[in-house]
């Protein structure tokens, strides 16, 4: 396990790096809103269709990694909403423990992929990144809509809708599978400048992503924290490997499928919760705590599934 946490520490010291860049150097909202922008905008894209648009896909390993993947996400956010009800919360704060439990940290798993595994690690989690973002997206806004008392009109829906077509994460790995597809080979040009970008997304990210954490914004749920850290941090991860050793993916496929379900939620859950009306201040908490637990959780999940695999 140490040298496991040997190889993801770096990854988590860009992570305090953008924190202390944020209280301290550049304490400027302007800069990281425009350092945010330029990731969401251009490099991620850049990357993600970079990767999908290059690398040739077994077509086991695409049904293999959908299965353990998709699969072990809708239970983890299936026990979102259970576990939620059953603790007693409402519904917008079950809708936060739903994301909690089931959403990820896309970037935080792209960078410990490639860390693990270099350029290899890095195209299958890419793979991953493809299915996950648009399921999730097209799941978790739905399911808060149904959650949150807040009552809305068809043009709410209708915005939400367009915005997800419009996501460039989701716009980026469209183009990227179409063109693997279609034309199966590079593109002069464009490709040498997506490869580029792409090349600069990681640190960066790292950096801007740490940099928008969020503080607690009054008093911290912990029954409702812990519900989420138990999807998260146990079941997500356990149902993926499961799955994923059932459908005969190889050990680097399983534990690059494990980092994905072991990544804690995304800053964007927060964003999302206040526009929809769900708990804010709890998922600003989830984040934050599930982000923190992270530096601890993800390098022991990695060691036993490797453990278990023999390894």
């Amino acid at each position: 396990m140490f040298s496991i946490a040997l190889l993801i520490a770096p990854i988590f010291g860009l992570m305090v790096l953008g924190l202390v860049l944020r209280r301290g150097i550049f304490e400027s909202g302007t800069f990281w809103g425009t350092a945010d922008k330029l990731v969401y905008w251009v490099l991620m894209p850049s990357l993600l269709f970079y990767k999908t648009s290059t690398t040739s896909f077994d077509m086991n390993l695409v049904v293999g990694m959908g299965m353990a993947l998709l699969g072990a996400f809708f239970c983890a956010a299936v026990f979102g909403v259970i576990a939620g009800r059953l603790i007693g919360l409402n519904g917008a704060s079950i809708s936060s423990v739903l994301q909690g439990s089931a959403r990820h940290n896309t970037f935080l798993a792209l960078a410990v992929a490639e860390s693990l595994f270099g350029t290899e690690g890095l195209a299958i989690a890419a793979l991953g990144s493809a299915m996950l973002i648009p399921v999730t997206n097209l799941t978790v806004v739905p399911l808060i809509i149904t959650l949150t008392p807040k009552r809305r009109t068809g043009g709410l829906i209708t915005a939400i809708l367009a915005d997800l077509a419009r996501n460039p994460l989701l716009v980026s790995i469209f183009l990227g599978v179409s063109c693997n597809l279609v034309i199966g080979q590079q593109i002069p040009v464009v490709h040498e400048m997506t490869r580029l970008l792409g090349g600069a997304t990681l640190p960066l990210v790292l950096l801007v992503v740490s940099a928008s954490l969020r503080g607690f914004e009054g008093p911290i749920k912990v029954s409702a924290v812990v519900t989420a850290g138990i999807g998260k941090f146990i079941l997500f991860p356990l149902l993926a490997f499961g799955i994923a050793r059932g459908v005969g993916l190889s050990d680097m496929q399983t534990i690059i499928a494990v980092i994905f379900a072991a990544a804690p939620s995304a800053s964007s859950s927060y964003t999302l919760a206040r526009q929809l009306g769900g708990d804010a201040p709890l998922s600003a908490s989830i984040v934050a705590i599930h982000t923190g637990l992270a530096f601890v959780t993800l390098p022991i999940t990695v060691a036993l599934a490797q453990y278990v695999l023999g390894h």
